[in-house]
């Protein structure tokens, strides 16, 4: 049973989509328990996935109606794949001596989890059979900062779906906002702090008499500051799109992506643009981000908050050209979909025999 708020358009919706997908059926049976069935993931679920909807708006009230899905149900094993559930599950593991229980963090707790009650449930963090960590800042952390048992932790890196994505981009189309005679730079990601927009548009604020367009895609409650922001800082150049069906058409047509992050987990948005050919400049923060950046091959990283050195990479690489399919082959070599889910499957199949 894999446990998570909702299905929208987020890297942890994605990863548990795309396992549940794949297991083998002739192992696993795997149903997916939702605090509430919405998101745009819906769709890709194969029919043969039970979704369990408890209809819970807020997560500290979904305690009580998953562990009544648990206890009713008897699952072997429980996937968690949300922190602040997995937080607060992890006080009631003990409940269920014959189920076996995996947690699979999203980011660096540290950085990530701010209030001190949701802190003070990672004291019973123990208590996971399994604690999956995306990146081996993710592991430091966890070990360091909450004295989670290393054994316990298995580092696996986020998968990529190429043949989601080439089928995305089979279609996909210049969008129309690029113009021929500029250079089109891309962000996405949601509009709150921690994804560091602001130090961007600080950046661009640097670049406006260049021929350079920022695409910034997303949406989130900081929309209205980032737009005052880019008036204030009159970027002309710089434009909004909100929430996009199909983003992979911006990565594709982009002469560069840009990761502009304060920390992340393990960024599926890095791997994506790799997976359309496109080249990164990463902001050197927390978050598995040099697992990912092969200097020179697929992007390279740079510290944002220094912003005239940041504005004069994305010049010298708007300036140099590179090797699309290497960029896709540095990605799939190393993350692609068969080569993670492989890994996903061996932990799940070696915890039954313990």
């Amino acid at each position: 049973m894999f446990i998570l708020p909702d299905l929208e358009t987020g890297g942890a919706e994605r990863i548990v989509t795309t396992i549940a997908n794949h297991l083998s059926r002739d192992r696993f049976e795997p149903k997916i328990l939702l605090l509430r069935k919405k998101g745009g993931y819906l769709n890709l679920v194969k029919e043969d996935v039970e979704i369990i909807d408890i209809n819970t708006e807020r997560i500290r009230h979904s305690l009580k109606p998953i562990l009544a899905e648990i206890y009713r149900r008897k699952p072997d094993i429980v996937f968690s794949g949300f922190g602040e559930v997995n937080a607060y599950l992890a006080l009631f593991i003990k409940l269920f001596p014959r189920t076996k229980f995996i947690a699979r963090e999203t980011n660096v707790v540290t950085e990530h989890v701010t209030r001190k009650e949701i802190k003070f449930f990672y004291n019973f963090y123990n208590n996971y059979q399994r604690i999956i960590a995306q990146s081996d800042d993710m592991m430091k952390d966890l070990t360091g900062n909450f004295n989670i048992k290393s054994n316990k932790i298995i580092k696996i890196n986020n998968p990529v779906d190429f043949e989601f994505i080439n089928q995305k981009l089979s279609t996909a189309v210049k969008p129309e906002s690029f113009k021929y005679n500029y250079k089109n730079v891309v962000a996405i990601g949601n509009l709150s702090s921690r994804k560091g927009f602001d130090n961007l548009l600080k950046v661009f604020s640097r670049l406006k008499n260049e021929n350079i367009l920022l695409h910034i895609l997303g949406d989130g409650k900081d929309r209205e500051i980032l737009h005052q922001m880019k008036d204030f800082l009159g970027l002309k150049n710089v434009f909004f799109h909100g929430r996009q069906e199909n983003p992979y058409q911006f990565l594709k047509f982009a002469d560069l992506f840009i990761l502009s992050s304060r920390y992340e987990g393990f960024p599926n948005v890095l791997l994506e643009a790799g997976a359309c050919g496109t080249y990164s400049l990463a902001n050197n923060c927390p978050g598995g981000i040099n697992e990912i950046i092969q200097p020179r091959v697929n992007g390279e990283v740079s510290d944002i908050e220094n912003y005239e050195d940041f504005s004069q990479k994305v010049m010298s690489i708007l300036h140099g050209s590179y090797d699309k399919d290497s960029i896709k082959n540095s990605i799939r070599s190393r993350f692609s979909k068969d080569i993670i889910l492989d890994k996903y499957e061996k932990v799940l199949l070696d915890l039954m025999k313990k």
